[in-house]
């Protein structure tokens, strides 16, 4: 997609400029490699299936399930691994011009800290999201994301091992959502990416068992699109560094809400898992609406809370 000279649809994540503000979510769009390099470069960024220090299998199936309106996972975490990442990806990424956001995670703040140092050094990635819904085990299994002062040090000590940009992916399983973002931002992070999945399950009525082998797993889609969106509002009123909006992006009216919101960016997850196009249908409409409307993604972002302020 070429963009006209008179219609800016960049946007800034802390230091960082995106050309457009889709980005593909974490897990939905492999290692940015279900389209060509060349086409993905046309999106503002492209977010890693999560990476962690040695590969993972993640759990037994059933580990997905649709539901009326969106889409249960409980895939596990799986992954290659930050070696064959490295090795085998990241050349390729950058060598077609992807904007990369790399997704980490770990089960301790030094794992955490080792993928980020790993990420900084390598070249080609342009920042680092963390996903804090992981459980430290160092602390009993309790999440990262829900404890504003865990969610802090790490933040702090992954900002510390890398040159990188850190923004913090938001686990909707806080208490207090508000207090973990603030305590990201405190600590250093660019930007949040609001949020991760909602844990939820579905049941068999045939038979009574759980579709997914674990149980529960994360509810993602068109379903929780409203209570995100509050979410996405409520962040952007309390924070001064940008909100990443994820969650029931299908359209480009969808990012439009969003931005509209106080969302910097959208990232588009289970849309592109149903469809591999559509990132790139969804920036098309997202342009043309900027078109009929003589706006920017820039002049949207918060347009709601401005026109409530008046």
């Amino acid at each position: 997609m070429s963009e006209s000279p008179s219609l800016d649809m960049s946007v800034r994540v802390g230091g960082l400029v995106l050309k457009n503000p889709v980005i593909t979510a974490s897990g939905t769009y492999g290692y940015a490699d279900i389209q060509p390099v060349e086409a993905m470069a046309q999106l503002g960024a492209a977010c890693t299936k999560g990476l962690s220090l040695r590969p993972r299998e993640g759990n037994p199936p059933p580990r997905i399930w649709e539901t009326e309106a969106g889409m249960l996972n409980a895939i596990g975490l799986a992954n290659m691994g930050i070696e064959r990442f490295l090795g085998e990806s990241l050349p390729a990424l950058k060598a077609g011009g992807v904007t990369v956001i790399a997704n980490i995670y770990g089960e301790s703040e030094e794992d955490f800290a080792s993928l980020a140092a790993l990420l900084g050094g390598a070249g080609g990635v342009s920042a680092i999201e963390l996903n804090v819904s992981c459980p430290n085990v160092s602390r009993g299994g309790m999440l990262f994301g829900r404890d504003p002062s865990m969610t802090s040090r790490l933040t702090r000590k992954v900002a510390a091992a890398s040159s990188l940009p850190v923004i913090v992916k938001l686990t909707p399983q806080a208490e207090d959502l508000a207090a973990v973002a603030r305590a990201a931002q405190d600590a250093g992070a660019v930007a949040v990416t609001a949020v991760n999945t909602f844990r939820a399950m579905a049941i068999d009525p045939r038979t009574g068992r759980p579709r997914l082998s674990t149980v529960t797993g994360g509810l993602s889609g068109p379903a929780v699109k409203p209570i995100v969106m509050r979410m996405v509002y409520e962040l952007a009123g309390a924070l001064s560094i940008p909100v990443i909006a994820s969650g029931g992006v299908m359209t480009g009216l969808d990012a439009v809400e969003y931005l509209m919101a106080g969302a910097c960016a959208v990232q588009v997850g289970m849309a592109g898992l149903l469809r591999p196009q559509a990132p790139f249908d969804i920036l098309a409409q997202l342009e043309a609406h900027c078109r009929e409307h003589r706006t920017s993604p820039a002049a949207l972002t918060g347009l709601t809370r401005r026109l409530l302020s008046e």
